[in-house]
């Protein structure tokens, strides 16, 4: 299927009228003083009336000429030799009238074909009329070299005009359609980003239910078969009773042992076992990216206050990411702002630079950005990040000083076919693990009657 300008919208066809009536208006006016000041008519006698009414019916078809856009340039043109013939023509606006009606077809037909053949014949018809003119002038006077120079301008005015109208209408749907497939493209780019982000995101998630499933069920189900053996042998065996309950003890301190470790694998920027990074460790950051050729002026603005450990992780992160970014973007050799503020309950950290690496970010998946709004929301804090007017980026990040107990919550909520996708996958985990220490529960049951030891309380001891 051939590719085709889009439909004009309501706004263009409602502006085409007003551009007809207004041409129209235009032409009869001139038309009019003309027949007073008998100027530029081929009838003086001509009444003034006639050019109100042949000027307003040249110029309605216009009206159409983005929807039909073969049908102006035909009337117009048939009209316009018709009034000629009679005398009634307004020659000075009708001229803008015609070149509009020959750029219409070229710049708004789909039919390229139509579009071509119906060019080719206004214009072999327009030059015959001329022709013809030119000829019964010359065989009614003497060709004079005025009559002969008339001529020749004449000529000349048509074929600029016709000419540019051709010309200019084919160039104008050319780029107009390639204006389109950029459009398209870009907004393909800006949807496959934004899905990849809530990819990333929704993965992430489901990454950490999944991980929490794994540290936490096998610990909890064993706690609740340990716990009904405990509450079920109490009275009956008190040694048992006991073994189960040391086994719930020793549960309980495996899951959190096992929650430490997931907390410390889920960190990013492969931060192993080591401490959690503060605002003392600044300084590195800086040496490294100076190391790396960067040269970043950063201030501490304010009075340091006391700021909590993950508000100060958070901002140690968006301060990381953001040089990273600008030695990736903007170059090394890019001249960086950072700014530490203390401004009452908030602390603000931003980061810009006077790169022009705003083009290429703006190609880019956005995965650190989506991970620094993500960091920022967890603490209850918000993130902005976008080209700066004068050139550059900037990024800058406002967090309170003490996390709020919202902050998970808005964080959800500013994700929510992410928060949705992990809340399933929990809960259809634990409803999973509530349906096992059910079962479990009633085999301990069971076998409580029969005085045998719990084959979970087994495997929990062993």
């Amino acid at each position: 299927m051939p590719v085709t300008r889009r439909r004009p919208t309501r706004a263009e066809l409602r502006t085409d009228v007003l551009v007809a009536a207004a041409l129209g208006l235009v032409s009869a006016v001139v038309g009019v003083l003309g027949s007073v000041a008998q100027y530029m008519l081929v009838h003086d006698d001509t009444p003034a009336w006639a050019f109100v009414l042949t000027s307003f019916a040249m110029a309605a078809p216009l009206a159409v000429r983005r929807i039909w856009p073969w049908v102006p340039a035909i009337l117009s043109s048939a009209l316009y030799i018709v009034f000629g013939q009679l005398g009634i023509v307004e020659l000075t606006v009708s001229q803008v009238i015609m070149f509009l009606a020959v750029y219409s077809v070229g710049a708004w037909d789909p039919n390229r074909r139509r579009a071509l053949w119906v060019r080719i014949g206004v214009v072999v018809v327009m030059a015959v009329w001329l022709g013809w003119a030119f000829f019964t002038t010359l065989t009614s006077e003497p060709a004079t070299t005025a009559v002969i120079s008339q001529m020749f301008i004449l000529t000349a005015i048509n074929v600029a005009y016709f000419g540019g109208a051709w010309v200019f209408g084919d160039r104008a749907y050319t780029r107009a359609l390639e204006q389109e497939e950029l459009e398209d493209a870009h907004a393909e780019i800006v949807t496959q980003r934004d899905q990849l982000a809530e990819q990333a995101v929704t993965l992430e998630r489901v990454r950490i239910a999944r991980e929490l499933h794994d540290v936490v069920a096998h610990h909890v189900s064993a706690m609740g078969v340990q716990a009904g053996a405990a509450r079920r042998t109490l009275r009956t065996d008190a040694d048992r009773a006991e073994h189960a309950l040391r086994n719930v003890e020793q549960s309980a301190r495996d899951a959190i042992a096992e929650l430490r470790t997931m907390v410390v694998a889920l960190r990013s920027d492969g931060d192993g076992d080591g401490p959690m990074p503060t605002l003392a460790d600044v300084d590195g950051l800086l040496a490294t990216a100076q190391d790396a050729g960067q040269i970043v002026d950063y201030r501490v603005v304010g009075e340091p206050s006391a700021v909590s450990p993950m508000a100060e992780l958070t901002l140690v992160r968006v301060l990381q990411e953001s040089l990273t970014n600008a030695r990736k973007h903007a170059g090394p050799t890019a001249h960086v702002d950072a700014r530490l503020r203390y401004r009452g309950d908030v602390v603000e950290v931003e980061v810009s630079d006077d790169g022009h690496g705003a083009p290429a970010r703006a190609l880019g998946t956005g995965m650190g950005l989506t991970g620094m709004r993500e960091r920022v929301a967890a603490v209850g804090g918000s993130l902005e990040a976008g080209p700066r007017p004068t050139g550059g980026w900037l990024v800058r990040a406002t967090l309170p000083t003490r996390i709020v107990a919202a902050a998970a919550a808005e964080t959800d909520a500013a994700t929510p076919h992410a928060g949705r996708e992990a809340a399933a996958s929990i809960a259809a985990a634990i409803a999973a693990e509530r349906d096992d220490v059910e079962r479990a529960l009633l085999d301990a049951d069971a076998t409580n009657d029969t005085s045998t030891p719990h084959p979970a309380a087994t495997r929990s001891s062993e």
